[in-house]
């Protein structure tokens, strides 16, 4: 694998770049260039609706090659407490605005990244690998989240709950929480944004971002849009930082006594970190946690739906995802078919290279620790009896070879803790209960999937498995109007859906007294 960087202005960045076919390296000399409004390549931080530097900078790299997109203001606890001071300012007016009011402003966002969804996607692209395909999914799925709940925004209910006392009433009233901080990953760098800030706006509350250091530039172009959309300044506010500075900016965010909640998508190591930092004050907290997704065939299953699904939930983003499938469950009598039409799929649907080329499928992972990690499993499953029948080498900076391992045992490194990228480890299962205690035996549970044309055995898996989403005879299945969220270690609360603007809202008891019968 080589790379070339070559670089022509502020907004336009040109590589060339070899492209590598997931069986045998075929060389394809492409130009891609990140050619955007300058607009939207936003490299300061956001407070109280201005633009704000820092006392130094950090890069953002293209993941696949290495080379630097911008620099960014490497915001630290100083600015961070200017955003949390300033979202508490706002707070006080913006919870006054009428559900209504915010309705409108959510969808005037949302129609302006709907506007710009070619240039956002591009950034997407370019700081965190993924094909300009999934970008534009990503946007799609981003923009759907300000829509939903610029809907839900104006069905906030309270309850008139019957009172045992005829001089009394008893009403509930729903009310923002206050200021939110927001801390996301880089693998959906716009969507994890929206999918909570759309709904805490909705509800009234004003918003500190911290997006992954990997990813700021995605966050800056959202908050540049929310100023277009007419969002008051000081409600959404964003402070990016550098790895060596998150420890302290994530600090501020979940001990300040002015932040009344928390939501957070990570690991589940530093989210356990930020429980312990919010459990002082005594936020709201929201915690969307690691995920170790099973992904079970049974006999009675269509294999070509099972295999499309098992493609799907795999290989999107590179694996790279917290609902991806990591330890793939076949039963015995279709195990070999399901396997070698696996293979066939691979060979034939996957195209390592850069995101920007239209024929790349696989990007790379975001960092070569990443593709480390994936290399680490792969050898550790090969040392242990394992078979690879596709890819299973790292290549060049931080791409992998998707990967198909066989005879692969519950002892195995790769089933028991979760990958983030393209390898799947298929293990044979003879009976369902044998399927249901290996998909089990995990102390997170945040998605699963199965695949069977067997109706008892749907009811039976679906309410047995210990997740909090379930995909039957499906590998993709998140959307706005559904709760997103796990069980076990994989985190607290609900985002998306009906459910997800509850997270931001506390319940006040009103008791009126003192009525004449």
């Amino acid at each position: 694998w080589h790379i070339r960087p070559y670089t022509t202005g502020m907004t336009t960045f040109v590589f060339t770049a070899l492209i590598v076919l997931v069986g045998l390296p075929l060389v394809m000399h492409r130009q891609y260039s990140l050619d955007i409004s300058a607009q939207l390549l936003r490299t300061q931080g956001y407070v109280n609706g201005q633009w704000i530097n820092a006392p130094s900078t950090f890069p953002v790299l293209d993941p696949a090659t290495g080379e630097e997109i911008a620099k960014v203001a490497d915001c630290g606890p100083a600015e961070a407490k200017l955003a949390v001071d300033a979202a508490y300012k706002a707070f006080y007016s913006w919870k006054q605005h009428t559900a209504k009011e915010r309705s409108v402003l959510l969808r005037k966002w949302y129609d302006l990244l709907t506007l710009n969804k070619e240039d956002l996607a591009k950034l997407i692209t370019f700081e965190c690998g993924k094909p300009m395909k999934e970008s534009l999914g990503e946007i799609a799925y981003a923009a759907g989240f300000l829509e939903w709940f610029s809907e839900e925004a104006r069905r906030v209910y309270g309850d008139v709950v019957p009172s045992a006392a005829k001089d009394r009433r008893i009403l509930l009233l729903k009310q923002p929480v206050g200021v939110a901080s927001i801390i996301t990953p880089w693998n959906f760098p716009s969507a994890m944004i929206t999918r909570k800030v759309g709904a805490a706006l909705a509800a009234g509350c004003t918003i500190v971002v911290k997006p992954a250091e990997d990813t700021p530039l995605s966050a800056l172009a959202l908050a540049e849009l929310a100023s277009q959309a007419g969002i008051p300044a000081g409600v959404f506010n964003v402070v990016p930082c550098s790895r060596e500075k998150t420890p302290s900016v994530g600090a501020v965010l979940c001990t300040d006594p002015l932040v009344g909640k928390v939501s957070f998508t990570g690991s589940t190591a530093t989210g356990k970190i930020l429980l312990k930092l919010a459990a002082d004050t005594v936020k709201r907290v929201s915690m969307e946690l690691g995920g170790h997704a099973p992904f079970i065939v049974f006999d009675s299953a269509d294999v070509d739906k099972a295999v499309a699904g098992a493609m799907n939930s795999k290989f999107r983003n590179s694996g790279q995802t917290c609902v991806c499938s990591n330890r793939f469950l076949v039963q015995s009598k279709i195990h070999d078919c399901f396997i070698e039409k696996l293979g066939k799929a691979m060979d034939a649907e996957l195209r390592l290279g850069h995101g920007s080329d239209p024929n790349t499928t696989q990007g790379p992972l975001i960092n070569v620790r990443a593709s480390e990690k994936v290399e680490h499993q792969v050898m550790d499953a090969v040392s242990r009896g394992a078979k690879v029948l596709r890819g299973g080498k790292r290549l060049d900076g931080s791409f992998h070879q998707p990967t198909l391992l066989a005879d692969v045992t519950t002892d195995m490194l790769c089933t028991r803790e979760e990958t983030f990228g393209p390898l799947l480890p298929v293990i044979r299962f003879s009976t369902e209960k044998e399927a249901l205690a290996i998909a089990n035996a995990s102390h997170v549970g945040l998605a699963g999937y199965f695949f069977s044309q067997d109706v008892s055995q749907i009811w039976r898996v679906a309410e047995n498995l210990e997740v909090g989403m379930v995909g039957v005879n499906e590998g993709l299945l998140s959307t706005p109007e559904a709760s997103f969220g796990g069980v076990k270690q994989s985190g607290l609360g609900r985002e998306g859906s009906k459910y997800g603007i509850e997270e931001y809202l506390d319940v006040k008891y009103m008791c009126f007294g003192g009525l004449t019968p």
